[in-house]
Order: structure tokens, then C-alpha cells, then sequence
């Protein structure tokens, strides 16, 4: 056994020891970090707009800062951008993590020398407490992979500014430096395809043990290794151990995933954002991700339902309930305060705290009044593409608000499928049926004959893919959207139907 996994062993027995009493004193944490948080912030510019030297509780708290979405924070980002200090937190960022996804454009997130630790190490943490749990100390020994965005950085205000990814790939400890793949001068490669064909030159005759990425360009890294080598994954690579993957759902595409792979292989999901490493998995046989309760981010929640009205009801952590569906609020060493993520979670655990991502506020179909989520669209194809023994690569769904003839409206599928099932209709009244159970609006509507089923449309092979390099977006850490509540992206997929 080579030194690395020698000393990888007792290690994560540690950190692993320390997680688990940390997460059963979570709201004992979590109060700390929101009395620290609160003075820390109190002499910046956003502490003295929202009279954070007032604040002495939670309560108070509430009163005086609002949730806001990123659109919320634009006044104290661009004092940012324009190289002013003690905006959100004192002195400067340290980056700006540039993302994606809003009515203004890109964002730009700060991330500061106190926020820093929470991406680095709970990444770190969740490998540790899986191989303490597993004892497979020796995936530390071969080659990693990290599919991740550039690190080249340009400068905002003074400020070094990228894609998470590829500024946390500055970052990576010096113990697993000499493992990491690809190389600096390919994971500088902005062109997604150019980029894939370099990294699988560089890897496909190594000795991996960890693939990490996002799951459909983990997917498109596979396709490109079977194809050149012949091999499925797990033939081409032996000791590979280990699949570590996050920002999307995993369920859509494991079948295809653990098909190229060829064997069963072990897996961790993280939930890392641009404000925040929120949870990890922490346990291969435990339900759910482990909310990071101490690592820089007091959480408040939010009803799904009512995330969008004036003044919803917030709640700490301390008042949360199993199976609710609720929209998650950060307040980060970062300076963001009170802070619409747009993600939705529910709790699988109170003690400790574990939860199940379950969709984008923003992104859900609530034309009619049925307030369709991610969880549900999922749930429901998953369980009857099981029934039918077929497989897709991708979907979104969309609402059909007028269609011809003066039908009824319904909600059109748009999914890429692995093989076309031989009776689609059959499978589409499937969906419609399973949709039924699992959303009581929906139901209601479809028994009122407001809706008609639902109905599949087929994309094309590699549609989503050609379809995402048609708007730029092909690769790094986009993602194509579960659900829509308009017909802009339904109408751009026309070009892609099978």
C-alpha cells in the first residue's frame, strides 16, 4: 500500500468522527454562526443599511433584512465590480464565481478568504468520510478526475473572476495535486468538444479511480472513451472506485451511466453551488445529502408555495419539518444575506440533518394552477421508464397553452430516449397516469377535463447536446432546465425533433 492511502485511512477516521458529532449539535452551530455572521458583517455597507448593530435575534433579523435574489443584490454587487471594499464583507472578495441563469445576465458571486474553506474542504470531507466508511483508502493512489471549467481567471474590479470550478481547481490540496487530471494547460480549453477529446487523450491509458463531474457530461466523456477504446469504462479502467457527482438530479441518468461503466461501482452526490457547499453524501447506506451546518452558511426555509409572495414565513433550521417541501435562504461568510438560492429541498433526517434536493423554485409548470415540481416530473418518468425497461438521455417538459384545433391545453415531454420505446403512446398515458397520483392538482385538472394527457415528444440522437451547443452552453456547469412554465425553450427544440 503506497503512502497516500497509509495516511488517507487514519485521517478520515478523524474528520469523519468530527462530521458526525457536528451534525448531531447542528442548531447549536447554527446559532453561532449566525451571531458571528451578523457582527462580522455590521460595519459593511449592507450591516449598516439593514441595521445589523440592532440585531440581537433571529427575529429581529427578519424584520430587517429581506429575501432577495440575486437581481436583489445588484446595487452592493456592482459597488463590487467598481473595486469598493466593505460591501458585503469586509475588505474584498477574494473571486468572483461567474454563473449563469438570470434576467441580468451573468452573475457574479463573491467568494471570500473566509468561504473559501467551506468549497475546498467539504469537497475534501465528503471523499474522506466515504473512505473511512469504506475503507477504499487506495482510490487516493491513481489518477482523478475533476470535469470542471477553466481556471484561467480574468479580473472584475481588481478581483480574480471565473467559472466554481475552475477556481477551485487553484485550490486542490498539494497531496492530490500530483493525481489530478486533466492537465492545467486542457482544462483551459473554452471550447467543450475540443476540450473532451483532449482530456480523453490524456486519459483513457491511465490508471483512474475517481470521475467526477456533472452527470450528462460525465456521460459525454464515457461515450467519447467507448468509442475510441472499444471498452465499456469499468474494463478500460479497473480500478476505477469511485463516481462523484452534483448539479443535477442523478436518477435520469445513472441507468445510462452504469451501463457504460459495465460494473457496479460506489457513488457520492454533492450539492456545491456558487454561494455555497450546501451538503454532501456522507454515507453510502443512509438516505440523503448531510447539510453542512458548520462551514460558514446560516440556512433559513421557506414553504415552495410561497416563495413567491410579499412576505413569506422564514424558518431556521430548528423549526424544520421531515417531507416538507421547502425553498432554501443562505446567509454565507461571503456577505450574502438572506439569499433566494432558487433551490428546493426537502428533509429526509432531523438528526442529523439530511436532505434530497427536489427541483428550482423557477423552474416548474404552474400555467393552470398545478403547480408541477422537478421531484414530480422525475418520479414519475423514472418509475415508468422502469416499467417499460427503457432508458432516456435527457428531457424538459413544457405547457402547451394553445394548441390547434381548439384542444385542450396539455404539458408536452420533450425527451432524447436511449432506444425509442415501441409504444409511445402506451408510455405517455403511463406518465400521465403516475403525474395523476403524485400531483393532486394536476389530477384535478385532468378530472375537470382542463388538461388533456400529456404527450411525449421525441428529440432527435444527441439532440439536447446539439441543442446546447447551438446557444453556447455545451459543457461546464450548465444544465438543460426539468421544467418550464412558458414555451421558449420547447420552441427552440424544434429543430431537434426525432
Amino acid at each position: 500500500m503506497k503512502i497516500k492511502s497509509t495516511l488517507a485511512k487514519p485521517f478520515a477516521n478523524y474528520i469523519s468522527r468530527k462530521i458526525k458529532s457536528d451534525s448531531l449539535n447542528a442548531i447549536k452551530f447554527q446559532d453561532q454562526l449566525f451571531t458571528a455572521l451578523v457582527k462580522r458583517a455590521s460595519k459593511t455597507a449592507f450591516g449598516k443599511d439593514h441595521q445589523f448593530d440592532l440585531i440581537k435575534s433571529y427575529d429581529d433579523f427578519k424584520v430587517r433584512v429581506p429575501l432577495r435574489d440575486y437581481e436583489g443584490l445588484l446595487y452592493y454587487i456592482n459597488e463590487l465590480k467598481l473595486g469598493k471594499q466593505n460591501i458585503l464583507w469586509p475588505g474584498k472578495p477574494a473571486y468572483f464565481a461567474k454563473s449563469s441563469g438570470t434576467t441580468s445576465g451573468v452573475k457574479y458571486l463573491p467568494i471570500t478568504k473566509e468561504s473559501i474553506p467551506n468549497h475546498i474542504i467539504t469537497a475534501r470531507n465528503s471523499l474522506l468520510c466515504f473512505i473511512h466508511e469504506t475503507g477504499l483508502g487506495s482510490l487516493t493512489d491513481g489518477k482523478m478526475i475533476f470535469l470542471s471549467g477553466s481556471p484561467e481567471l480574468e479580473r472584475v474590479g481588481g478581483i480574480p473572476t471565473g467559472r466554481l470550478s475552475g477556481i477551485v481547481n487553484h485550490h486542490i490540496p498539494y497531496y492530490l495535486r500530483r493525481n489530478q487530471l486533466p492537465s492545467y494547460t486542457t482544462n483551459c480549453i473554452e471550447d467543450w468538444e475540443e476540450k473532451l477529446n483532449q482530456i480523453v487523450e490524456e486519459t483513457i491509458n491511465q490508471d483512474m479511480t475517481l470521475i467526477s463531474g456533472i452527470p450528462p457530461w460525465t456521460q459525454m466523456y464515457f461515450d467519447e472513451l467507448m468509442k475510441r477504446s472499444g471498452k465499456k469504462v469499468g474494463e478500460l479502467f479497473p480500478n476505477l472506485k469511485l463516481l462523484v457527482h452534483g448539479g443535477v438530479n442523478f436518477e435520469p441518468y445513472k441507468e445510462k451511466l452504469l451501463q457504460s461503466i459495465g460494473r457496479p461501482i460506489a457513488m457520492i452526490e454533492t450539492y456545491p453551488a456558487s454561494e455555497g457547499f450546501i451538503a454532501f453524501q456522507d454515507s453510502q447506506t443512509e438516505p440523503g445529502l448531510l447539510l453542512n451546518i458548520n462551514a460558514g452558511i446560516f440556512y433559513e426555509f421557506v414553504l415552495a408555495t410561497d416563495i413567491f409572495n410579499d412576505n413569506p414565513h422564514r424558518i431556521s433550521l430548528a423549526e424544520v419539518q421531515l417531507g416538507v417541501n421547502y425553498a432554501i435562504i443562505l446567509n454565507t461568510n461571503a456577505g450574502l444575506f438572506g439569499y433566494k438560492i432558487g433551490d428546493t429541498v426537502k428533509f429526509v433526517s432531523l438528526n442529523p440533518y439530511r436532505i434530497i434536493v427536489t427541483g428550482r423554485t423557477k423552474h416548474f409548470i404552474s400555467a393552470f394552477g398545478e403547480h408541477v415540481i422537478g421531484e414530480e416530473v422525475e418520479q414519475a418518468l423514472l418509475v415508468c421508464l422502469s416499467n417499460n425497461n427503457t432508458s432516456i438521455v435527457e428531457f424538459t417538459v413544457a405547457p402547451q397553452i394553445n394548441p390547434v384545433d381548439t384542444e385542450l391545453p396539455y404539458h408536452e415531454w420533450f425527451i432524447e430516449f436511449e432506444a425509442l420505446p415501441a409504444n409511445l403512446n402506451a408510455l405517455a398515458q403511463e406518465v400521465d397516469e403516475k403525474m395523476r397520483q403524485l400531483n393532486i392538482y394536476y389530477d384535478d385538472l385532468r378530472t375537470g377535463n382542463i388538461l388533456q394527457a400529456l404527450r411525449i415528444t421525441p428529440i432527435q440522437k444527441n439532440g439536447f447536446i446539439n441543442y446546447m451547443k447551438s446557444i453556447g452552453k455545451l459543457g461546464g456547469q450548465n444544465k438543460v432546465p426539468r421544467l418550464s412554465n412558458d414555451r421558449v425553450l420547447a420552441n427552440e427544440l424544434k429543430g431537434f425533433y426525432q
